[in-house]
């Protein structure tokens, strides 16, 4: 089966359908078997020499077995764009020159290959032949559409199935994901033999009716016209212009069919481009730092701390489109989920998204998204295809950029106030007896007064679940205090804490928490526990302020199951409101 491959290097691809006129913006996609036949023909006589004649035998020969298969297609991602053009009409109106609008539309085709590929057995001339029109032909469709063509060997064909397809080859309705379009596409030879026949003597019986009540024969010039109007073979159909065949009155060119196609229905997207898909051998790698910036490059724009949640619940939303528009299939660690889209189980491996406020002026200005199991090639394709987020009362989209990717420990080591901040939330680079929470905790179950279910014991199964030790005294930080920590108390309590996509917490609440160890403690990641941990909720940091953090005695309680933890109830009645 011969297979012809075709690159476009200056990834357009322009052709407008038979029968349609330029300005109704459509493609012809794939090129029609018809396009391909006659573009193989103009190339052998203005690249090859043929004779103006006729091609010689062993040309016809190839040119009407090709005719006789329909071809398969695999296609490269491409997209409908346009341009508009003003055409002068030297026309005066009012003055001025009339001009009219035409559109100038293609398939915009950044990368990968056409293959056309025809079920039909050609000798060995034929096949070097095909493979030498292949190379001479410098575009495919208009000017503008530059082509590099080969003949494929055993290592390009394609392994994948076609994109493209006859729907009478056995196969059934493929999905809704494939739709038909129409392509137009030469007879066999015999049968345009045969129709010709019956055509030119049905022709030439109307000619001789019509002469009849003049009482003359027709002229031999009047047959020759009828005659004409019918190529003598399916070559001198597809060497007929498109100005002869308007002129001769044909609709359709004589020796042509149209044949509907199943094509796959983003095989031509509509809109802009899809993004590349980046790094598809990437190593593994922890952890993404985006950076976040505005139109206008205002941060004081930027959304403040408090839209922590939702600004990670929006990102986590635009990857999972990305997914999706790049065709990249299910993934487990950005969706916390397997196959089955039944969550995994386990210490929290999948993706966290932490927005984060590195220059501490209250304005998140960064996304860190980490996994302890990985993000993968396709993982890290989808995140850098995501270019913008949004957020609630901002005046516009909001730019992301790639600012890292790496380690955790890469990012640990990065110099200057972003690097100081960044090693305060990554946990592994510090190692601190207490620990206080940077966005506030809310707890992941109902909260009870005492036992596994007080805030107590959800704060010991959370470090547990984590593999950490339990902590040998607990705080909540009164926000009605003074000091840091009450500040830090205050404002936790304008933090949305309510997912808008996802399930809500059993209480409205968030804490603020000091955590004290018996020793240090090294986490190797990032420290986020309870309801939202995922989306930058529960996020502690080494107290790094512990002089003015110390409480009065019996502040912070020793972490007794059977003690409840002081301040926990008063608490809860003025943590009612977001």
């Amino acid at each position: 089966m011969p297979t012809l491959i075709f690159q476009f290097p200056a990834r357009r691809y322009h052709a407008t359908p038979w029968g349609h006129h330029i300005n109704e913006g459509l493609i012809e996609w794939p090129p029609s078997p018809w396009r391909l036949l006659r573009a193989l023909l103009s190339v052998g006589y203005t690249a090859l020499g043929w004779p103006d004649e006729s091609p010689p035998p062993e040309a016809r020969s190839l040119i009407e077995a090709l005719a006789k298969a329909l071809p398969s297609y695999h296609l490269p991602t491409a997209a409908g764009a346009h341009s508009r053009h003003y055409m002068p009409s030297a026309v005066l109106e009012q003055g001025r020159e009339k001009t009219t609008l035409v559109f100038d539309t293609w398939a915009q085709v950044d990368e990968g290959e056409l293959a056309v590929t025809w079920d039909v057995a050609l000798a060995a001339t034929e096949l070097a032949l095909l493979g030498e029109l292949a190379q001479r032909l410098g575009y495919l469709g208009r000017s503008e559409s530059w082509t590099v063509g080969r003949l494929a060997g055993p290592d390009d064909m394609p392994a994948r199935g076609p994109d493209a397809w006859l729907p009478d080859d056995g196969r059934s309705y493929p999905s809704a994901d494939w739709e038909q379009v129409p392509l137009l596409a030469p007879v066999a030879p015999a049968s345009y033999a045969y129709w010709r026949e019956k055509a030119l003597a049905a022709a030439l019986a109307d000619l001789e009716s019509s002469t009849a009540t003049t009482g003359r024969r027709p002229s031999r010039k009047q047959r020759d016209q009828a005659t004409a109007l019918y190529p003598s073979d399916l070559i001198g159909c597809l060497q007929a212009t498109t100005s002869e065949l308007r002129r001769q009155g044909w609709s359709q060119p004589p020796g042509s069919r149209r044949v509907l196609y199943w094509r796959k229905r983003r095989a031509l997207e509509v809109g802009m481009p899809k993004p590349r898909r980046v790094a598809l051998a990437a190593p593994d790698v922890e952890a993404v730092l985006l950076s976040i910036a505005t139109g206008s490059g205002n941060d004081h724009t930027l959304p403040p701390v408090t839209r922590t949640l939702p600004m990670a619940e929006e990102l986590h939303k635009q990857v999972g489109h990305a997914l999706k528009y790049l065709d990249l299939g299910h993934s487990r660690v950005l969706s916390g989920c397997d196959e089955q889209q039944r969550p995994l189980t386990g210490r929290h491996e999948h993706a966290h998204i932490l927005p984060l406020d590195l220059d501490d002026d209250g304005h998140l200005d960064h996304f860190l998204i980490w996994a302890a199991m990985g993000l993968d090639a396709d993982a890290q394709s989808a995140i850098r295809a995501v270019r913008r987020t949004f957020t609630k009362g901002g005046i516009g989209p909001l730019r992301l950029g790639l600012a890292g990717t790496g380690h955790l420990a890469d990012f640990g080591s990065l110099p200057g106030a972003y690097g100081e901040r960044l090693r305060d939330v990554l946990g592994g680079p510090r190692a601190a007896q207490q620990w206080i929470s940077l966005t506030p905790f809310v707890a992941p179950r109902h909260l009870k007064a005492r036992g596994t279910n007080s805030l107590e014991g959800q704060l010991r199964a959370e470090l547990g679940a984590r593999g950490l030790p339990p902590p040998s005294a607990i705080q909540i930080v009164d926000p009605r205090g003074e000091g840091t920590g009450s500040d830090r108390a205050q404002r936790h309590r304008h933090f949305i804490r309510v997912r808008r996509n996802g399930p809500s917490p059993p209480i409205d609440c968030g804490f603020t928490v000091l955590l004290e160890f018996d020793e240090d403690i090294y986490p190797k990641h990032p420290l986020t526990l309870g309801y939202g941990c995922h989306f930058g909720l529960g996020l502690f940091i080494p107290n790094r302020d512990r002089a003015r953090m110390n409480p009065a005695p019996g502040e912070i309680c020793p972490s007794r199951e059977s003690t409840p933890i002081q301040g926990t109830e008063d608490h809860e009645r003025r943590c009612d409101f977001r």
